[in-house]
């Protein structure tokens, strides 16, 4: 499979079964429910918030590399894309207080783990 979920901030790319069209992400040449053969395919952004937590010290090293100011916390959660794929991704948001589950997001591929960020508008309620 030629697409790969560490390029430049992207649109996600994905993969959908031939046969049986479960999409996937990251893509995958064969299909984790039948086997079978799948495709490249573009997932769309726009999702809501399954679940998330604050990743509250730093992860090991290697892979991650602590940014010039030190380790900082940050919100990950698994964002529902109406393609019926649930994606991990890093919540970029100011204030942990405004997340909420269902809230709107928009995922980004980009170098390492998924980007999301709020929708334009929104505002947390309960």
């Amino acid at each position: 499979m030629t697409t790969d979920p560490r390029s430049p901030a992207t649109a996600l790319q994905g993969s959908r079964c031939s046969g049986c069209s479960v999409s996937v992400y990251p893509a995958d040449d064969a299909c984790p429910r039948c086997g079978g053969p799948a495709d490249p395919a573009t997932l769309s952004g726009a999702g809501t918030l399954w679940t998330w937590t604050v990743q509250r010290y730093a992860p090991k090293s290697p892979p991650y590399q602590a940014p010039p100011g030190g380790f900082v916390p940050f919100a990950l959660g698994y964002v529902e894309l109406p393609d019926g794929v649930r994606v991990a991704a890093v919540l970029d948001v100011d204030d942990f207080e405004e997340v909420r589950i269902g809230m709107p997001l928009m995922v980004t591929a980009g170098e390492g783990v998924p980007r999301a960020r709020p929708t334009t508008g929104h505002k947390g309620n309960s």
